[in-house]
């Protein structure tokens, strides 16, 4: 048991309302992005609002929260004051599992996202993207090729918060990243297009190590459309399609696929994407696509089909699929150091996106990979390994897993801790026409804050050699 600091003084903020704790008593569990933005939307909307943190609020929101009145605690949770809430907001990231989620759920009192929330208070169009990877491409490049015509805002996962965006300017549409952790506490929400990227197991320990659940929190994202709605999805992905032969869906579907013809939604021609909705086709060339890899084929014929929907214009998507930049820390081209070139894949936190990263790999590859295991299954990668990859650096606390999967599969394996020492045995182990490739498969908590900051750290590492 970790005692208390004795001089350790949490910090509490309170402010006088007449209200008290009458209806429409707003608690928010998590003073992060989401928590604040909801704090600041429910207060406009006339809710008697509290923040609530277990850990430390970061200053640049404390900072929000005492300009605007709102009272707040960090480093504790005043149990009675949050039992006694009409409505709780939830971070994404505290699980159903804490003892004091419990006791919210077992007095009936409603919990809900952030997503849920803010959608309350717009009558925008909504587009949601869920999956367990592709989604922050896919929102990102969806965003890019809608706000050429629309006004579109980019929110949910990334970026400035959902409600936030709601409060300070209404979009007349919005695309979301949403995680599985949002779509749990939604009861209303309901998107207007709704995409599912791909499933792959992640994410196991908030749901009892059982896939099946995984599956069914991903399809939340449908459960409210009606006919008038659009489901895009990925009609190569065998758990997808499982879940659909024995549930069903009201909005109408519109697959895409890299190996069938489709008569309704999106697939691929030798190299062309050719669309078709309502009998209405557009032929889209892949030969100028900014990004690469057959994963983000699928990725630009989800966010295409989406801008066909929404009337965007043909000439204006293709251009836009050439000039998109891609998002950071996702096969990031960084620099190319005597002919070498060096890829930032950090955000590949999963051993399905680091299939993917190696997949797209045209050139013999020094992989580094490693980082908190979250109990992964790397026999997939093992095609790759032989094909592509000549040397493995071990970036980790813990590498023994690694080494035991790839250990007889190069002739180089070597392990490390440091970012700096990683990027400088790839210098020595690369050749002329090489690449580097940092694609981790792992989250970062061991050694990094977090993906970003390894993903920074990569970069800076290669700027410095």
């Amino acid at each position: 048991m970790i005692k208390e600091e004795k001089n350790k003084q949490p910090s509490t903020m309170s402010f006088s309302s007449e209200e008290g704790f009458k209806k429409g008593f707003l608690v928010i569990l998590g003073g992060g992005e989401s928590g604040v933005g909801t704090a600041l939307l429910g207060k406009a909307k006339g809710y008697n609002v509290f923040v609530s943190d277990k850990g430390k609020i970061k200053n640049k929101y404390k900072d929000v929260l005492l300009n605007n009145k709102i009272e707040f605690e960090d480093e504790q949770h005043t149990e009675s004051k949050i039992l006694n809430a009409d409505l709780i907001m939830k971070s994404p990231g505290i699980p159903d599992k804490v003892a004091l989620v419990k006791q919210i759920r077992e007095a009936g009192i409603k919990v809900v996202s952030e997503i849920e929330f803010a959608s309350n208070y717009t009558d925008a169009t909504l587009v949601g993207i869920t999956g367990s990877n592709g989604k922050t491409t896919t929102a990102t490049l969806t965003h890019h090729l809608l706000r050429q015509e629309l006004d579109v805002g980019l929110a949910g996962n990334i970026g400035d918060s959902f409600a936030k965006q709601i409060l300070e300017k209404n979009y007349d549409n919005y695309v979301l990243e949403i995680s599985s952790f949002q779509l749990d506490d939604i009861h209303s929400f309901r998107p207007k297009i709704a995409i599912l990227t791909n499933i792959t197991p992640d994410h196991l320990d908030r749901y009892d190590y059982k896939f099946e659940n995984y599956i069914a929190s991903k399809f939340r994202i449908v459960e409210n459309q009606t006919a008038d709605d659009y489901f895009i999805y990925d009609a190569d992905d065998e758990v997808i399609l499982e879940w659909l032969k024995t549930n069903s869906i009201q909005a109408k579907a519109l697959p895409f696929s890299l190996t069938k013809v489709l008569e309704e939604g999106a697939y691929l021609d030798t190299n062309k994407i050719i669309i078709t909705i309502d009998n209405n086709q557009i032929i889209m060339p892949t030969d100028n696509i900014s990004l690469e890899g057959k994963h983000n084929i699928k990725n630009a014929m989800a966010a295409s089909t989406v801008a066909h929907l929404l009337k965007i214009r043909k000439q204006t998507i293709r251009e836009s699929l050439e000039n998109f930049q891609g998002v950071e820390h996702r096969l990031e081209h960084v620099l190319k150091i005597n002919k070498v070139q060096y890829i930032n894949d950090s955000k590949a936190t999963n051993v399905n996106a680091t299939y993917f990263a190696l997949e797209s790999m045209d050139a013999p590859t020094v992989w580094i990979v490693g980082g908190v295991d979250k109990g992964n299954n790397y026999k997939e990668l093992y095609p790759f390994i032989n094909e592509k990859v000549k040397a493995i650096i071990c970036l980790g606390t813990a590498n023994e897993k690694l080494v035991e999967a790839f250990g007889n599969m190069v002739d180089v394996i070597v392990e490390t801790q440091q970012m700096n020492e990683a990027v400088k045995m790839a210098y020595k182990l690369a050749e002329a026409g090489d690449s580097v490739l940092l694609s981790p498969a792992c989250a970062s908590f061991d050694l990094f804050e977090n993906y970003e900051d390894r993903g920074r750290q990569f970069k800076n590492a290669v700027r410095n050699l």
